[in-house]
């Protein structure tokens, strides 16, 4: 997707969400926020920073999920990342392995959208 010199981008921030984690609260909570300190630094520089959480979480929550991975949780966490990003101008991929950061880089690929790897690629932030 071609943008013009100096435009806000709206960017979706893929990384790891339960990668390495063993599901455990405080290394997930370590993962998003990571992906947020990462999306305040792209607001700071004019973008519009988007994260899959903050729209899959709250609806999971209301859905009535039990535990992380459930039928629930699978039904919304990652089909509401790529629904957000089609609405997208980029992706950056931050942080570890993580098959679900890895399968939104693939999607925004598909669908034409910049890819950055690192936040100092991103116009305005290197």
């Amino acid at each position: 997707m071609e943008t013009r010199p100096g435009q806000p981008l709206m960017i979706l921030v893929a990384g790891p969400y339960r990668s390495g984690t063993n599901d455990e609260p405080a290394k997930i909570e370590a993962n998003v926020k990571a992906m947020t300190e990462v999306a305040l630094k792209l607001y700071r520089a004019g973008h519009l920073p988007v994260m899959g959480e903050w729209f899959a979480l709250p609806l999971i929550e209301e859905a009535g999920s039990q535990r992380i991975g459930d039928e629930i949780f699978n039904e919304i966490f990652h089909p509401i990342s790529h629904r957000l990003l089609a609405r997208c101008d980029a992706c950056l991929r931050i942080g570890g392995p993580s098959q679900g950061a890895d399968d939104m880089v693939r999607t925004a690929r598909a669908q034409g959208k910049q890819i950055f790897a690192r936040l100092e690629d991103v116009p305005g932030c290197g």
